[in-house]
């Protein structure tokens, strides 16, 4: 049972309902800034078995320069106990999405928060609201609190004063001020000694990796764990639309298995599931990588044979494979794998399907799994603000991000006076050096074997190199795709592997 009672701290202004030129003016005033505003109520629900009394704060949280100027307002959802006990000290978990320029709806309101949008868990597309918003008992909040984080540009989050939002648009840019965040936040708050956690999904993994090393490196704050869901540290595993790219042709391999197998598109039917993916893996690195790699000086015996074991484990035909000479897309696949049927498969999670308007073609236009769920997602976050959050602002909720962030976003990670060879994406590097000064540091991957965005094999290539110590990583899977958690079975899973590994990373 729910008990909320509801009262506002409403300091600064009420913005308009976009972000219009007047609008901008009023944030870009350094004159006009005044303090924070937040939304703070009273709740208690019980969170695996427990009882937790738990304060939510909406609100608006500044990030400073040095001279304590503010840079940003960086809008949360922090979730947070009542009545410790003598000597208890609280974990605080900081969670994010991805995007570059998702909100933190996603995890919000799919897995971590104490409500829920419940969605089908059949990968059937959500329908028409109003759709059913429940309590979410299996939430972690009874080991740890929780703090949802929307960047800069997403959400209600905005630069300040003479900051523009390109100033944080850009890898290192957005790595340093979600840094500086969780610095301000720790110190408002008082709880520099609480075990930290992150936990990021998709590019929030990209970005979790970057601020664990900037936590450990520069400014010497230790986290006790990272939660990685849907892993893309390394982003060479996860471009399959560049032909050339041979580590996303065996990347892809066994995610693509999956799917045929899931669509009924795998003869013989294997065994296990468990047993056709290991297959998928060694066929991928012992068989295809070798194919691949010969080019055209491989044997036509070799070609056919390796064709023909390609056909099985994706399901697709023998003939397509000969016209892609054995490089078979991952961006095509979702297309192909279905087109007899006329429909496509999803890139975010392949169970869901779609009837597109153009069946020739070569790839999918849309995303099914998106077009299914995003809808639900979004009127589940707004109605929930007003109705248990009692945020009643008429600030536009920037979801997706502002139009203006992706064609800001730096990639580059030197200085445009630099010298600079364009490269893949890759912050694992970072996370090793966390690994390094850090050595009790761990890190929790959570795959979704129906991820056609970032596919699992990918997070074990990824993770088992770039010189990161194999006992540091904690591999999880699930029966969905890259927000596993819509699949039900998967979303308790996920949980109670999450609350494991807090408790873990924090047991004396």
């Amino acid at each position: 049972m729910k008990i909320k009672v509801t009262f506002f701290f409403v300091l600064g202004m009420i913005l308009g309902p976009s972000l219009h030129a007047a609008d901008k003016a009023v944030l870009n005033s350094a004159s006009e800034i005044q303090e924070p505003t937040r939304f703070i109520s009273e709740h208690s629900a019980r969170f695996n078995g427990q009882r937790v009394d738990y304060t939510a704060t909406a609100g608006e949280t500044f990030i400073r320069n040095l001279q304590g100027e503010p840079k940003a307002t960086v809008f949360t959802f922090a979730y947070t106990k009542n009545n410790l006990t003598d000597g208890e000290i609280r974990p605080v978990t900081f969670i994010w999405n991805g995007g570059p320029g998702s909100s933190s709806t996603w995890l919000h309101m799919g897995s971590y928060g104490p409500m829920r949008i419940v969605v089908p868990t059949d990968a059937q597309h959500a329908g028409l609201p109003p759709y059913p918003i429940e309590e979410a008992p299996e939430t972690i909040l009874d080991s740890t609190d929780l703090v949802f984080i929307d960047p800069v540009g997403t959400g209600f989050s905005r630069a300040l004063g003479d900051y523009e939002g390109k100033d944080f648009w850009g890898l290192d840019e957005d790595a340093k001020s979600m840094a500086n965040f969780i610095i301000t936040w720790i110190t408002e708050h008082g709880r520099w000694n609480s075990p930290k956690f992150l936990i990021g999904e998709s590019f929030g993994t990209t970005r979790a990796a970057a601020v664990a090393r900037i936590m450990e490196e520069d400014l010497s704050v230790s986290l006790n764990g990272i939660v990685f869901i849907s892993q893309a540290l390394d982003y060479q595993g996860s471009t399959p639309y560049v032909r050339d790219n041979l580590i996303s042709f065996i990347t892809y391999i066994p995610t693509m298995a999956a799917t045929a197998l899931y669509h009924g598109r795998v003869q013989p039917i294997p065994e296990s599931q468990e047993l056709f993916l290991q297959q998928a893996r060694e066929f991928a690195v012992n068989e295809y990588l070798p194919a691949l790699f010969k080019g055209n000086t491989i044997e036509q015996d070799e070609f056919l044979a390796v064709r023909d074991r390609l056909s099985y484990f994706t399901g697709l035909s023998a003939s397509y494979i000969d016209q892609a000479n054995l490089r078979v897309q991952g961006n095509r696949f979702t297309k192909e794998l279905l087109r007899d049927e006329g429909i496509t498969v999803g890139r975010l999670d392949s169970r869901y399907i779609e009837d597109e308007i153009d069946d020739l073609a070569a790839q999918a236009s849309r995303d099914a799994a998106s077009d299914a769920i995003s809808s639900a997602y979004k009127t589940s976050l707004m109605t929930y603000l007003r109705s248990d959050l009692g945020v009643t602002w008429n600030r536009q909720y920037l979801s997706p991000a502002d139009p203006d962030l992706n064609k800001n976003w730096r990639w580059r990670r030197v200085p445009d006076s630099s010298s600079w060879e364009p490269a893949y994406v890759n912050t694992a590097h970072d996370l090793s050096t966390a690994l390094r000064i850090n050595p009790a540091l761990k890190v929790m991957v959570a795959s979704g074997y129906y991820d056609m965005v970032t596919p699992f094999f990918d997070a074990e290539y990824t993770l088992n190199r770039h010189d990161i110590l194999a006992d540091k990583i904690q591999y999880n899977y699930y029966q969905g795709g890259h927000m596993m958690y819509v699949n039900e079975p998967s979303r308790l899973e996920l949980l109670t592997n999450t609350r494991r590994f807090i408790e873990a990373q924090t047991a004396k």
